[in-house]
């Protein structure tokens, strides 16, 4: 005699718990297209339809316009990611934590855009570009989070140095649409379009899970929650040194590009119709360099286990490259540099990643602490600029050389790039201090 016992289900996996199977191919392809859609909304914008739009609206004073509007989206982007990071984690919705800010951030997000297509004044234009900060953070955040939410720390070398692909491939696709749409307008519309053709992928199989009774967090408090932001440096010493480490590299990585044009022209000579075109073939070649080594060394990573020596060595060549644009300062210096930095910053992108998710403080407030840390990739953005200026008009005021062409030694620019070659080392040094990993 038989009897027909009812299928014993498999326990759902906790919210909180850290995964221990790796998510199917489909589903890190479902991320992968999300995020060239983000970062295609981050970079179509900032790269070439705010510089058009500002100028359009007003010739004259178009550089101090485009330095308004992009100053308060950086202020925006400093404040929500974080912010938006901690709604998500305490989100209780069936869905899961992540999903509803993902596919809010994209419909927020493709809704500002539409907005800035028909923004005639400066003050639309500000208000729109803030609101695509503020919900492509809100987006980005939940996207960052469910990596170790998903992904088992064996393999996030790997899924880390997919999403550095991503980026690159979303900052080229972006910025490929604004230029070739033929007006401002149609380069909003259509990068708002493809953001959200993007992430229906991830919306239709997202695998999120949703907190349990139990896992819910406690009454919201504000005090509380405001508190929460800050992670104690004694508490958490792993944490704050990958904070450091993280600000110090992305500060040299921004030092050494953000001045690149007037670098070219100034010190190096080339002429001024000729440089567009040198920043774009440096862009070039470090873009494809850096999406060639992410995902190798990223699973290189995984498969010896360790992530601080590979941190480590990144910094390092990324540091070797801005010294040989201090110190060398000719074309093929530069395109030297170009290719040092990529290899450099695509490792540093897939593994400090990987590294980062490992120091985490708990896994109740995964996005939130990521988006503490990605202040750290955001507010070298904002010092950089300053710092080399404040570095090339102390140059001037010394009596030393900058604006050279060429036909001299740059002493303002090797003021420079000496100063990103120190920032890089220390935070190559720093990394040492972290001990909970490899």
């Amino acid at each position: 005699m038989t009897t027909d016992l009812p299928p014993v289900s498999a326990p759902r996996r906790s919210a909180l718990a850290e995964p221990t199977t790796s998510p199917p191919a489909r589903w890190v392809a479902s991320l992968t297209l999300a995020s060239i859609g983000l970062w295609a909304g981050f970079f179509g914008p900032i790269q070439v339809l705010l510089a058009q739009q500002a100028e359009a609206i007003d010739a004259a004073n178009k550089k101090e316009i485009l330095a308004v509007v992009l100053g308060v989206g950086a202020l925006t982007s400093v404040i929500c990611n974080p912010v938006f990071g901690a709604f998500s984690d305490r989100t209780t919705l069936r869905a899961g934590r992540r999903l509803p800010w993902v596919v809010g951030g994209a419909l927020g997000g493709a809704l500002s855009l539409l907005l800035l297509s028909v923004a005639e004044n400066v003050v639309v234009m500000a208000v729109a570009w803030c609101g695509v900060q503020a919900a492509l953070n809100a987006m980005l955040a939940a996207v960052t989070a469910t990596v170790p939410d998903q992904v088992p720390v064996r393999t996030r070398g790997r899924v880390g140095g997919i999403l550095a692909v991503a980026q690159t491939l979303g900052v080229v696709g972006g910025t490929g649409i604004a230029s070739a749409t033929g007006s401002i307008a149609a380069g909003y519309v259509v990068i708002a379009v493809v953001l959200l053709v993007l992430t229906v992928p991830y919306s239709l199989g997202s695998r999120d899970l949703a907190l349990s009774p139990e896992e819910r967090p406690a009454a919201f408090d504000w005090g509380a929650f405001l508190r929460g932001f800050w992670v104690s440096p004694r508490e958490y010493p792993d944490f704050a040194w990958a904070w450091i480490t993280r600000f110090l590299v992305n500060l040299g990585n921004s030092l050494g590009l953000l001045y690149l044009l007037y670098y070219l022209q100034d010190a190096v000579g080339i002429a001024k119709d000729d440089a567009d075109d040198r920043v774009f073939l440096l862009t070039a070649i470090y873009g494809a360099i850096l999406m060639a080594t992410a995902v190798v060394f990223g699973i290189w990573s995984d498969r010896v286990g360790r992530r601080k020596v590979f941190v480590i060595w990144s910094g390092v060549v990324g540091a070797v490259a801005t010294l040989l644009l201090a110190v060398v300062q000719t074309w093929p210096a530069a395109v030297a540099a170009a290719v040092l930095l990529g290899i450099g910053y695509g490792i540093y992108t897939a593994v400090d990643f990987a590294l980062i998710t490992q120091v985490l403080p708990g896994a109740e407030d995964r996005a939130r602490d990521l988006g503490v840390i990605n202040i750290a990739n955001a507010l070298p953005q904002v010092f950089a600029p300053i710092i080399a200026g404040v570095l090339l008009i102390a140059v001037d005021a010394a009596g030393g050389a900058t604006e050279t062409h060429g036909d001299a030694f740059s002493v303002g620019y090797f003021v420079v790039y000496a100063s990103a070659f120190a920032a890089a080392i220390l935070g190559s040094v720093f990394v040492t201090r972290i001990k909970s990993v490899a």
